[in-house]
């Protein structure tokens, strides 16, 4: 039955019906007259075809004597029983009359899958006075769920039982208990079998075989692009030959696009595009915003094809997508052309203006002519008549074209949706826009594969597509998850936007609501914004079968290890509560261990090999279990085992505290009872061996009736090695707490195998910061030693031998107490060469960049001391540590950021952390890292000099070596500069007596610096180029009788207040013609080919924001420019031959627009991106 509602874009196919406000009988009709009613009332709904008709008439009698609820006589159409189903009372409406057209197969339910298509009028009407009448018309999908539809509020009673309700009608609709109701039912053919679909419980892979893809919030763009991707069956194919067994699906946009390609095949419902977008890099920003489909489309193609490099599908996407144009100038009147080549991957192709694609096409290469005052000079034949425009050499396989459906408006001042009409053909021939000279060999017939759609308007929208997987199919509706079947008019006539057709009504327009935001409009609101074509003569080739496109072999298996993990972490989640999770670790993680406590208990296996195993072990597992389980682990018997609870104690400190000796209580109980809050850690403690009769050895006998303090308790041994500087685990003893602590001295030799008087000094690890000398006279039960606790012993060495040791490693610690106290202040600082090494230093490059272990308490002098008995162990010769200097990173750039001050000999600490680390402000440099350079020198030289850096130029301006460091005298000039700069460059000394330097400022040459000029007068921040003077700038006095002067140059790209790259000094001839001038600029700079012919020139006069920039000709017509000029034919090019000293006045200069390949780009986050 009707129930009104919202609209739902997803449920748009569906008819929202609503009172007709044309409800009455006119005087023209009489509801008598059929075929004149069903003309004018329900006219056939334009693009569908009927199945069968049928009009039925039912007498109503009796109105007030009738049941509740009433049928009418059973009568047939297109095969299906149908009747009218009559609330004389109302159906919950006890104001209206409620009628309803209902399937007839009654008490017999209709078949599971059944169901009609049927567009229905209902006419109520008095049979004395035909012209008295209400009818409704509505269209309904009718199922075996929804067997009726029709008007709870049919008619008003008050309506239909009193006089004067109808316009000069005297009589009621309903007189004397009767009326007549008659049902006109015309059922539909639904050739895509979604006809008027509410998609409850819908299935896309059961009804068209194929699936969709999940919108995450507003990628339907995105959905749109891969499914047309997907069924370019060749694409697919390529992507399949990207090599990407061993790569993380996390991190490659291939494995993620090969993964999604083989789930589209296999999965029974609509696949996500999470792992994929979470492979492009992207975040929650480009999730939930829509972003434009041709710059995805090429990112995406760029991406893939750097990823097939190498591989069997290296040239699969060009030779697929990439096709060819010329853009010409050609001379009408003589033999002249200029043109240029380009490759292009789609076409952008104007919608306003045109009617068709083939209008954009001849729009697209529509030539314009240059004559009048706008002639083109012709190298060789002057000023002439001329045509420019673009000519296709050739189209690819696979043409996507973008239809330009968002254009600026200025009248609006904004970008508006173009919803004109634009027709497009299903078989579209392409020949008419080839050139003469392409290659016709095969003819340029395309058929349509794909309509990319856009409903909506510029500020809210949806995309969704029709597709044609097969080569002679149909088309399929792909809208994120759902995936129809669709009809030609749907995938073409109904998405070439303009009005909406004629509703049949006399004759209006039929209008319709923009499902966004809910406007009407004639226009629609849906139309297509990317065609896609495929080349007639290859679309076996493109269009493969799917055993053609099979994934790799390991692909499925991997998804399904994939799913399998997916599905083990899901069930674990859900059985969590049945499951707590247990630490052990016994003496062998212990002897590994190289720092504080007994164990690293809160780190993994991963991160250090002594991290105890964790295991997920079921609460009610016993004890006794427990520790089979560990000794088959590690390779025992269970009863040489014995567990110890391991807690947390004030300290802060984690040790062993008492043996587990209920071997049938639960770990959950166990936990419960002994263990801390922060979790059940077991240590294991293997026995010594077996005793004569077969048991277990763990600790000494201890008799019942003994004195407290002769317990023997549980000590756990660290071995410090001077010589080696390692501190690791190294066993555990028993011994009396009555003993003394020289009693652990005989032990230790034994265990070490020293001879007997050997020296040991012995320390307490209380805590991290706490290691106290032990006195050895007194009991152990007098230092409170207990279970679980820490001894740290060490040879205790004579002068000499700490004098021997540190004359071998100078920064060696000769006592635990201060490796101690090294381990707990160490970190990680990470070293970068940040200049070459002396040539008598050989490291191998791979190696200059280490990372070393300090205590944040070393200091300058310590620091370089570590570093410089690493370098000379790598370098096979003895570093000096007064010949390094270091240098803080920047946290932005990880470049070199300031020189580290050695005054005061400051902490590693204070030198990581900068100063203004804690100001509220992000530290600028990075906390674990430093740049180093050994120098030549002394530091204390070194700082009696200026580093000197030089930009050489060798080749014009496009080879640029840096030398840095050049250290001259404070009291010295440029010319002091020379002879470094000779040694470190190799210059010959004819160059040298040729050389040039001059420093830069803003991009632009601030002045010639002369070779008395002193080093102090130059600014730290300013760069500084060196070159051998040009030919035609050696001699100033030929030069000045040539009137020839030295101009400076600068780059920029567009703004001319934006200077960048190397500046240049050039010389300019007075009265030289611009085509020979550029021809000296190539040479004075050394760019060259296509590099050079994108570069446009431009006289600057004026400074600053005021710098004005005219622009100049040489007679020749960038090919840039003029492709230009097809795109925006509104801008012209005068074809002149400027003279550039007329253009420039006292202080102007040369500017070379181009793009700046190399600019921070600060913004890019604004930007598309696939990592």
């Amino acid at each position: 039955m009707l129930v009104d509602g919202d609209y739902d874009e997803k449920l748009r196919d569906v008819a929202i019906i609503s009172p007709d406000d044309n409800m009455e009988g006119t005087e023209n009709i009489r509801a008598d007259d059929f075929e004149a009613m069903k003309a004018h009332h329900m006219p056939e709904l334009p693009g569908l075809e009927q199945e069968a008709e049928t009009i039925h008439t039912w007498d109503i009698e009796d109105w007030t004597k009738l049941p509740r609820r009433t049928h009418g006589p059973l009568f047939q159409c297109g095969g299906h029983p149908w009747r009218v189903l009559f609330f004389p009372s109302g159906n919950n409406a006890n104001e209206s009359v409620s009628f309803y057209l209902e399937q007839g197969f009654g008490e017999d339910k209709p078949p599971e899958d059944w169901y009609a298509c049927v567009q229905f009028m209902l006419v109520l009407w008095n049979p004395h006075d035909p012209t008295i009448y209400v009818q409704h018309v509505a269209s309904h999908r009718f199922t075996q769920e929804e067997g009726d539809w029709g008007f709870t509020r049919f008619s008003e009673k008050t309506k239909i039982f009193h006089t004067n309700q109808f316009e000069g009608k005297e009589r009621p609709l309903v007189e004397n208990g009767a009326a007549k109701m008659t049902a006109y039912v015309r059922v539909m053919k639904d050739p895509t079998g979604v006809l008027w679909h509410n998609f409850v419980n819908y299935d896309s892979k059961r009804e068209t075989g194929l699936v969709g893809l999940k919108n995450q919030g507003a990628t339907c763009y995105l959905n749109s692009l891969l499914q047309s991707l997907y069924f370019t069956t060749a694409f697919r194919k390529a992507i399949y030959q990207i090599p990407t067994e061993n790569e993380d699906d996390r991190t490659t946009s291939a494995y993620a696009l090969q993964k999604l390609f083989y789930k589209l095949q296999a999965d029974s419902s609509a696949v996500s595009t999470q792992e994929l977008t979470q492979s492009f890099g992207w975040d929650s920003r480009q999730i939930f915003e829509q972003q434009d489909v041709q710059e995805l489309s090429r990112i995406l193609m760029d991406r893939m094809e750097e990823r097939m490099k190498g591989t069997e599908a290296e040239r699969a996407l060009p030779e697929m997508f990439v096709g060819q144009m010329k853009t010409y100038l050609k001379c009408i009147n003589v033999q002249y052309e200029s043109s240029r080549l380009e490759d292009f991957w789609d076409l952008q192709l104007n919608v306003q203006g045109c009617k068709t694609l083939d209008d954009s096409f001849k729009a697209y290469i529509a030539v314009e002519t240059l004559e009048g005052d706008n002639k083109y000079a012709a190298e060789g034949f002057g000023l002439q008549d001329a045509a420019k425009g673009v000519i296709f050499e050739s189209f690819p396989q696979v043409l996507h074209l973008q239809l330009k459906r968002f254009e600026y408006d200025f009248q609006r001042d904004t970008m508006m949706k173009v919803n004109d009409r634009y027709e497009f053909p299903e078989v579209w021939d392409a020949s008419p826009y080839l050139s003469e000279t392409a290659d016709r060999s095969e003819p340029y017939i395309y058929h349509l594969h794909g309509v990319l759609v856009h409903s909506g308007d510029l500020n809210a929208g949806h995309y969704y597509s029709f597709l044609k997987p097969q080569k002679n199919g149909d088309f399929f509706k792909f809208d994120d998850d759902r995936v129809t079947r669709a009809t030609k008019r749907e995938a073409m006539d109904e998405n070439f936007g303009g009005d909406y057709a004629t509703n049949g009504v006399n004759g209006h327009t039929k209008g319709g609501q923009n499902p966004y935001t809910r406007t009407w409009s004639s226009k629609r609101s849906m139309s297509a914004y990317m065609l896609v074509y495929i080349r007639e003569s290859r679309l076996d080739s493109i269009l493969l079968g799917e055993e053609a496109a099979k994934p790799p072999s390991y692909l499925p298996t991997r998804i399904i290890e994939e799913r399998a993990l997916i599905e083990r972490r899901r069930r674990e989640r859900e059985e969590a509560h049945l499951y707590m999770r247990v630490a052990t670790a016994s003496m062998t993680e212990f002897r590994r261990h190289q720092g504080f406590d007994i164990l690293p208990w809160n780190s993994t296996r991963e991160e250090d090999p002594a991290a105890p195993a964790l295991h997920r072990l079921l609460k009610t597992m016993k004890l006794s279990e427990l520790t089979a389980k560990m000794a088959h682990e590690m390779e025992t018997d269970a009863d040489l085992l014995r567990p110890w609870v391991v807690v947390n104690r004030q300290n802060s400190t984690i040790r062993p505290e008492q043996p587990l000796v209920f071997g049938e209580m639960s770990i959950e109980d166990a936990f419960t009872k002994f263990a801390t809050k922060t979790g059940f850690r077991i240590f294991m403690e293997q026995a010594t061996g077996r005793d004569d009769e077969g048991v277990a050895k763990f600790s000494p006998p201890y008799p019942a009736n003994a004195a407290p303090n002769s317990k023997p308790v549980l000590i756990f041994l660290k071995y410090f090695d001077v010589e080696a500087q390692t501190l690791h685990g190294f066993d555990h003893i028993y011994i009396p707490q009555s003993d003394k602590v020289q009693d652990l001295i005989p032990p230790i030799l034994q265990l070490m195998g020293w001879p007997e008087g050997t020296k040991v000094a012995l320390y307490e690890e209380i805590k991290s910061d706490f290691i106290d000398p032990m006195k050895y006279k007194t009991t152990l039960a007098v230092s409170e030693i207990q279970d679980g606790d820490i001894v740290c012993f060490q040879k205790a060495l004579s002068p000499e031998e700490q004098a021997a040791i540190q004359q071998k490693s100078p920064t060696a610690y000769l006592g635990a107490p201060a490796f101690y106290d090294y381990m707990l202040n160490r970190c990680v600082v990470h070293f970068a060469l940040r200049a070459p090494l002396p040539a008598d230093i050989d490291i191998p490059p791979d190696q200059a960049n280490f990372e070393l272990w300090l205590s944040r308490k070393d200091t300058y002098e310590g620091i370089s001391m570590k570093v410089a008995e690493h370098l000379s162990k790598l370098g096979g010769i003895d570093v000096d540590p007064t010949h390094l200097r270091f240098h803080s990173v920047s946290s932005q750039t990880n470049k070199p950021r300031a020189v580290v001050k050695r005054v005061g000999n400051p902490l590693l600490a204070s030198i990581l952390q900068g100063s203004n680390y804690g100001n509220g402000y992000p530290n600028a440099q990075m906390t674990d890292s430093l740049f180093y350079e050994v120098l030549e020198m002394s530091l204390t030289d070194y700082e009696q000099r200026k580093p000197i850096k030089i930009a050489w130029l060798s080749e014009g301006i496009t080879k640029e070596d840096i030398f840095d460091q050049l250290m001259v005298p404070k009291q010295g000039t440029i010319h002091d500069v020379i002879p470094l700069l000779q040694k470190r460059a190799s210059l010959p000394d004819e160059v040298i007596e040729q050389i040039r330097f001059y420093d830069i400022h803003s991009g632009k040459v601030n002045r010639v610096l002369k070779l008395d000029h002193p080093v102090l007068g130059l600014n730290d921040y300013s760069q500084i180029y060196a070159e051998r003077i040009p030919e035609d700038q050696r001699d100033p006095v030929k030069m000045n009788e040539n009137g020839d002067v030295l101009l400076d140059c600068f780059h920029f790209d567009k703004d001319p207040g934006k200077p960048y790259g190397v500046p240049f000094i050039f010389t300019l001839r007075d009265g030289e013609i611009f085509k020979d001038t550029k021809e000296r600029l190539s040479q004075r700079t050394g760019i060259k080919g296509k590099q050079f012919e994108k570069i446009r020139f431009a006289a600057i006069n004026g400074t600053g924001f005021a710098a004005k920039a005219v622009y100049l000709e040489d007679g020749m017509v960038n090919p840039h420019v003029s492709l230009l000029l097809v795109i925006k034919p509104l801008l012209t090019i005068h074809a002149t031959d400027d003279i550039l000293s007329e253009k420039l006045d006292s202080a102007g200069m040369l500017g070379l627009d181009h793009p700046n390949k190399a600019r921070n780009l600060w913004n890019r986050h604004e930007t598309l991106n696939i990592r």
